[in-house]
């Protein structure tokens, strides 16, 4: 999107660099990455990503400041996954962006998903470090967003997370962490925060206390950062050695309601100029008949699960009518291929990671969320995911860099 980086870049890249990155991030996280890693970082003017900071906040904003809208997404919640100790404000919040084009030709922003749950707070930075570092890339480049530092970066995600406690008493608790694709992730957040990742099968209960077992050691847990995702809980039938629903002694950064609470199901609430056309199936009196223009979306799938283009009259009978209120009917998105590479024009599609720190005043803006830093999506299949780009190149997990005053 910055011409002249790009054309830069372009020139500059040799394969021999790229197994380089590659073999820089294998280093760095002690394991090879579950998933497609980009042949490029992009580069993304200041005021785009500030122009996305700013949005992700008015529409969050949009979803705390309307009751109707808070009280719907707490009734959404499972009766499973609410619990006492969940967070006022969740910790977390991730706002995807696709890039379009508008009526003017103009490069303008449209909303993907949001979803409070946590993201790759950890492995975002050390690509982007690893991206710099293979490429001899300019160190002027910035990596965070909302005015932060790397420093500054460091100690508000750490806040986060930590509240205060010794990484000792603070787990990621994951579901098998080594077999997850987010690996990565946990390694270098232990290396960054140290914070260990823990299998859900590690946690010991005794009381409303729980404990795990660290280098030999019974050690109680203060915090559990939550990294195990619901429906993949739901799907595996993973037992736990305690209830959501109990009263522990023991605090949460992202307990699991406030995935359900902001979501794909917050999106028919929200009125925005980025926001597409999206209606819960069950309020459809009827379908529209340009299909094509149009996705069905699970609300609380992971990662694009379940997702269907351009549904037919058989496969929206096929959901029972009970069902219905857990589908959206969205416009799709054209996303605008702007990311000029050797294999062709290549889509990205743009995470705004934020945080909220718990000790964050609400008179703050926006709630008190902090943007922190972008994670990008290369694709040129229908979606960003790996299914959707298998065999393609200059496609995969990215870094986006920032150029200042541009």
């Amino acid at each position: 999107m910055i011409p002249a980086l790009r054309e830069s870049f372009n020139a500059a890249w040799s394969e021999a660099r790229y197994r380089d990155l590659v073999t820089r991030l294998e280093a760095r996280t002690g394991a090879p990455t579950g998933f497609p890693i980009s042949e490029t970082p992009c580069f993304f003017p200041r005021s785009l990503m500030d122009e996305l900071s700013a949005t992700g906040l008015e529409l969050v904003a949009q979803l705390f400041d309307n009751p109707d809208a808070r009280a719907a997404a707490r009734a959404a919640v499972p009766s499973r996954f609410a619990g006492p100790n969940a967070e006022s404000h969740p910790t977390f919040l991730q706002v995807d962006f696709g890039l379009v084009r508008g009526p003017s030709g103009a490069i303008e922003p449209r909303l993907v998903e949001l979803q409070a749950f946590a993201s790759l707070y950890g492995f975002q930075m050390a690509l982007a470090d690893a991206h710099g570092e293979a490429f001899d890339l300019d160190p002027s480049l910035g990596v965070c967003l909302g005015g932060l530092d790397r420093t500054q970066y460091h100690a508000l995600v750490g806040a986060a997370l930590l509240n205060g406690h010794d990484p000792a008493n603070v787990v990621l608790m994951e579901i098998e962490p080594r077999r997850q694709k987010t690996w990565p992730d946990f390694a270098v957040t232990e290396q960054m925060w140290g914070i260990r990742a823990v299998d859900t099968t590690e946690i010991e209960r005794d009381g409303r206390r729980l404990f795990y077992r660290r280098d030999g050691v019974r050690t109680p847990i203060a915090r559990i950062y939550n990294r195990v995702i619901p429906d993949e809980l739901e799907r595996k039938n993973v037992p736990l050695p305690f209830d959501y629903r109990d009263d522990l002694d023991v605090e949460w950064a992202g307990h699991p309601s406030w995935y359900f609470q902001i979501s794909k199901f917050s999106i028919p609430w929200l009125r925005h100029r980025s926001v597409p056309e999206t209606r819960f199936l069950h309020q459809l009196d009827e379908l529209p008949a340009d299909r094509d223009r149009y996705l069905l979306k699970p609300l609380f799938s992971f990662a694009g699960g379940g997702i269907i283009f351009a549904p037919t009259d058989a496969q929206v009978a096929a959901i029972p009518a009970a069902e219905r209120s857990n589908y959206i009917l969205q416009e799709r998105i054209q996303f605008a291929p702007v990311i000029a590479t050797p294999a062709g024009p290549t889509q990205a599609e743009i995470r705004v990671m934020y945080v909220r720190a718990p000790s964050t005043s609400l008179r703050a803006g926006g709630y008190g969320f902090q943007p922190v830093l972008p994670l990008i999506r290369m694709g040129r299949g229908k979606m960003m995911g790996v299914d959707h780009n298998k065999g393609l190149r200059w496609v995969g997990a990215s870094a986006g860099l920032i150029a200042s005053g541009e």
